[in-house]
């Protein structure tokens, strides 16, 4: 289980060379005009992480399998997006599709490249945008209230819970706040997710900066982090284009290069964990001589549903799950010392894994 993140932004904000530069293809043209991307490209990344190669090295696993996730280049969204401007409707529709927002914003001054609002001036860009989402989630559920309102009189629980949520989102959209600010029930969550509602989409800002910012961002990208920390969101600094070179440079070159801008990793990292923060997503592992694996879990998942990622047998068949912690297993030398510094667990049905575990799954045919 990855997670599939829709990238937007306003035309000429950096969005397809970001794209460009995390999924290493040349799939979305990146041009200096708005629209260049017309359909939606989409392409799936190797999730890094460290902790595999050493659990690798460790088992001697011939093949390293990380985990994947999937971005979602979005046309450039514009002022009136909501009632069809541009390609509005059809852009709106693909992000609905997604589960998260990564909502590039430019932060950074190029006078040969124009900017579709005519200045820099990024909160303008966040609100354009973040306006556009809510006013097509305003016209969404003012369209569906009236049949809400007629089954839930009739005697329908279902269309009551709905309608009372759709009424309470209503009420934020018309005072200018998005969906995800609503207060959401546990119990009510599975109905807000199918309302597919734009606005309460998970958003991560990635502060698009020039070259020599890209370690520790600029004064538009301070505005940026100021407004993701009031508004419980998640900001991170890219410069995409340096994440362009590094993308197309053999991988013995990266590290020097790094160095020379400043930089300890690629962007690239730094944009996939904010995304696993965001939506509470963790990493388990499965190691053997074949092969060492990575898995993505949400946050809270117990044992038989991660077993189910690999396959629906192993849920429904499970039996146990033969558990070591992540350090235990490095620190031990793998699992025999793991077994004999007595740091290797039998753990049943009601176990909630946690990040890192190195799990083997018993269950019956």
């Amino acid at each position: 289980m990855g997670f599939k993140c829709g990238i937007v932004g306003l035309p000429n904000v950096g969005k397809s060379t970001l794209f460009n530069a995390l999924t290493q293809t040349a799939a979305a043209q990146a041009a200096n005009y708005p629209f260049c991307t017309i359909e939606p490209n989409v392409g799936d990344v190797a999730v890094p992480d460290n902790r595999l190669e050493a659990l690798a090295k460790i088992a001697g696993s011939k093949e390293i399998i990380p985990t994947r996730l999937t971005f979602v280049d979005i046309a450039g969204l514009v002022r009136g997006a909501s009632k069809g401007e541009g390609l509005g409707n059809q852009f709106l529709a693909n992000i609905r599709e997604c589960d998260a927002i990564a909502h590039v914003v430019r932060c950074f001054e190029d006078g040969d490249i124009t900017h579709v609002e005519g200045g820099v001036d990024p909160i303008r860009d966040i609100e354009t945008i973040e306006t556009e989402l809510m006013l097509a989630d305003l016209e969404s559920l003012e369209k569906r209230v009236v049949n809400l309102e007629k089954k839930a009189r009739g005697g329908d629980k279902e269309s009551k819970e709905q309608l009372d949520l759709v009424n309470r989102c209503l009420v934020l959209l018309r005072e200018g706040k998005p969906a995800r600010t609503a207060e959401v029930s546990a119990d009510e969550r599975r109905t807000f997710a199918q309302l597919g509602l734009l606005s309460s989409k998970p958003v991560l800002y990635v502060c698009n900066v020039e070259e020599t910012a890209a370690d520790k961002g600029n004064e538009f990208s301070q505005k940026v982090f100021s407004r993701a920390e009031e508004e419980g969101a998640v900001a991170v600094v890219v410069s995409a284009k340096i994440e362009s070179e590094i993308a197309v440079m053999p991988v013995e070159d990266q590290k020097d290069f790094l160095e020379a801008v400043g930089l300890e990793e690629p962007g690239l990292n730094r944009v996939i964990r904010a995304g696993y923060g965001l939506l509470h997503l963790i990493t388990y592992f499965t190691v053997g001589p074949k092969e060492a694996r990575a898995w993505t879990i949400e946050t809270g998942t117990k044992a038989p549903a991660a077993a189910g990622v690999i396959h629906s047998d192993f849920e429904k068949g499970f039996i146990r799950a033969e558990t070591i912690g992540y350090a235990d297993y490095v620190a031990h030398t793998g699992e025999s010392g793991a077994r004999e510094a007595g740091k290797f667990r039998l753990e049943g049905k009601d176990y909630v894994v946690a990040d890192g575990d190195v799990l083997h799954f018993r269950f019956a045919n």
